[in-house]
């Protein structure tokens, strides 16, 4: 049976992905993408295929439908992979077409609607297992009142973050961290003017540094079984507003708290509930006030950091290819193995890591090796990707310095 894979993006995700197929079969990949970007063009383990308007619809099933054809769809299974939220939805709303050609394993657009938009989440999922923050909900451009706030800081975000970024102004914040009612009026004004008119998650702010977030990964098959999970302890984010709750060092196997078993079957057991399929990322806080470990949201793919999986002998695309291709079920594994993955340089893990326990537990693991960087692949051998690494590295260091929040 002859297979193939196309990826959907241009981004760090898309170029672990790529990693992940060059790694099982020293092939190139195709990748179609809106706009290059550094990590997948610089790179020799990608054939770059730039539709500037991928991201219409029409446009998005077009382009995919063409491909197909070109590549012998009838004689080849295509396992497509999206790469960023708004393509899942793309191929989740377009399924029914792109099936024809390709294979997939996403959620259900219903499901996707549940994750995607923030206060269909809190509100749909308020009454489950989940511990979640307290959160209310709203209406931009509505003669709803603006609540008074008691407690801060808190924090405000948008509840439909495609909508959001149409609308783009000055000053734009992916979340915003408010300290006062005057600055909460202040923040949602100057949203409102720029047009936005859909809601606003306004949530209650949980204590912790960047050391009390948590990642957990999930590979739900097709039929809705989990066959593989994760727990890992977040030691820094981006520092950045626009990218700010994006991860750039996590400890897998790792949990200062003590490492919960029972919480990671109580993900998995709500997701098998929701018949839910493919990758989910959930995105945790750790309130040490009632010890509970608080779900800030759900990403219905693999997340941005979720390479690690394969580093430690879980290869994503495999998973998928087994599943959608072959339709090859796998036990579930609870991935215990201790490793750090990093985006940033180590100068920056020494300097701006202040937990002594985490940071501890990073310098042993990097000195037995189990340290990676995703986009640090010995097999790719692009020339111009040695010094575009070396100025990222430059450019976090001083990112870190110049954004500390």
């Amino acid at each position: 049976m002859n297979f193939s894979t196309l990826i959907i993006g241009s981004d760090i995700n898309a170029y672990y992905m790529a990693r992940c197929y060059h790694e099982l079969y020293n092939k190139k990949v195709d990748i179609i993408c809106k706009e290059r970007m550094g990590f997948t063009y610089y790179s020799s383990i990608t054939n770059i295929i730039i539709e500037q308007d991928l991201w219409k619809s029409d446009v998005f099933v077009k382009t995919l439908v063409d491909y197909a054809l070109s590549h012998d769809y009838q004689n080849t299974k295509i396992l497509l992979i999206g790469t960023n939220d708004f393509y899942v939805r793309l191929i989740v709303e377009n399924s029914d077409e792109l099936s024809k050609y390709f294979y997939f394993n996403y959620p259900k657009l219903d499901i996707i609607n549940n994750l995607l938009i923030k206060e269909n989440f809190y509100l749909a999922y308020k009454d489950s297992t989940l511990d979640l923050p307290k959160t209310y909900i709203y209406k931009c451009l509505s003669n709803q009142d603006i609540p008074i706030w008691d407690e801060f800081p808190m924090i405000l975000k948008p509840g439909d973050g495609f909508l959001y970024h149409k609308h783009e102004f000055a000053g734009m914040k992916k979340v915003y961290k408010i300290y006062s009612n005057d600055e909460l009026l202040k923040s949602i004004r100057e949203i409102e003017a720029s047009g936005y008119d859909g809601n606003l998650i306004l949530q209650e702010f949980i204590p912790g540094g960047d050391d009390a977030l948590f990642d957990s990964i999930f590979y739900c098959n097709s039929k809705g079984k989990a066959e593989l999970m994760t727990l890992a302890q977040i030691a820094l984010q981006e520092r950045t507003k626009t990218a700010i709750g994006n991860c750039t060092v996590l400890i897998n196997g790792f949990d200062e708290h003590g490492f919960d078993e029972g919480l990671v079957n109580k993900l998995k057991n709500f997701l098998e509930s929701i018949n839910y399929t493919g990758f989910a990322e959930f995105d945790l806080k750790y309130d040490y006030r009632d010890k509970k470990y608080k779900v800030l949201e759900i990403n219905p793919r693999q997340a941005r950091s979720s390479y690690y999986l394969s580093y430690c002998g879980y290869n994503l695309v495999k998973y998928l290819i087994d599943d959608v291709i072959f339709n090859k079920e796998h036990d579930l594994v609870l991935i215990r193995d201790k490793m750090v993955l990093s985006f940033v340089p180590k100068c920056i893990i020494k300097k701006y890591i202040t937990n002594d326990t985490v940071k501890s537990e990073i310098t042993n693991l990097i000195k037995n090796k189990k340290f990676v960087n995703p986009l640090k692949y010995k097999k790719d051998r692009s020339l111009i990707r040695i010094p575009y690494l070396i100025y990222r590295d430059f450019n976090y260091i001083r990112k870190y310095k110049n954004n500390i929040f």
